[in-house]
């Protein structure tokens, strides 16, 4: 199917033109969704958003964007927003863990793991220390990066996803990498 088809099919409700979607995107959202939330569950649960945005908004796809830059815009602020979401139920779990620890009770410590689709991913300590300092980036940041070099997208495709310029993209790209090399020289020189 054509993508002119395809978006036809879908503004048109038709159930085999989202079928082709989901075929042709499924992955795509949720490796980049994965990205940003760094677990494969959430990362599923996030795409399902995603296509349900999609089915939801498609009759206001304007066309201004190719269809793959809109889905990938939805994407990234879906993930944004479920990372945001997980950062309140965090700070809230460690107000409830203070309250529990001052009446007394004694605190489960949670065992660390590790959900990663990688299978050549031999060292999981270092992929984690990574995923930590690009999390710390700022957001604007951490988007450009992510887009750029784990989802191999082009500076031209990522200005347009986050509705900026490409030499602002460069610029983000850039200082994030800067940033990214200042906390993992700290970080390994305090382990040494």
């Amino acid at each position: 199917m054509e993508n002119g088809e395809l978006l036809e099919g879908l503004k048109a409700g038709r159930a085999d033109a989202f079928r082709s979607l989901i075929g042709i995107y499924q992955e795509q959202v949720i490796n980049t969704c994965y990205r940003f939330l760094n677990n494969r569950e959430d990362a599923e649960d996030v795409a399902q958003e995603v296509f349900l945005e999609i089915y939801r908004s498609i009759s206001r796809f304007r066309g201004d964007a190719k269809l793959s830059t809109w889905i990938y815009r939805i994407a990234v602020t879906r993930s944004l927003d479920a990372v945001r979401k997980k950062r309140r139920k965090k700070r809230f779990a460690r107000l409830q863990r203070l309250f529990r620890q001052r009446d007394g009770e004694e605190e489960e410590v949670p065992i660390p793991h590790y959900d990663t689709p990688e299978k050549n991913l031999e060292d999981k300590e270092r992929a984690e220390i990574l995923w930590r300092a690009v999390e710390s980036l700022v957001e604007s940041q951490r988007i450009a990066i992510t887009l750029n070099k784990y989802e191999g997208l082009s500076y031209a495709e990522v200005a347009e996803i986050m509705g900026t310029t490409v030499s602002s993209v460069e610029s983000l790209i850039h200082r994030a990498k800067k940033n990214l090399e200042g906390k993992l020289r700290a970080y390994f020189k305090s382990v040494n």
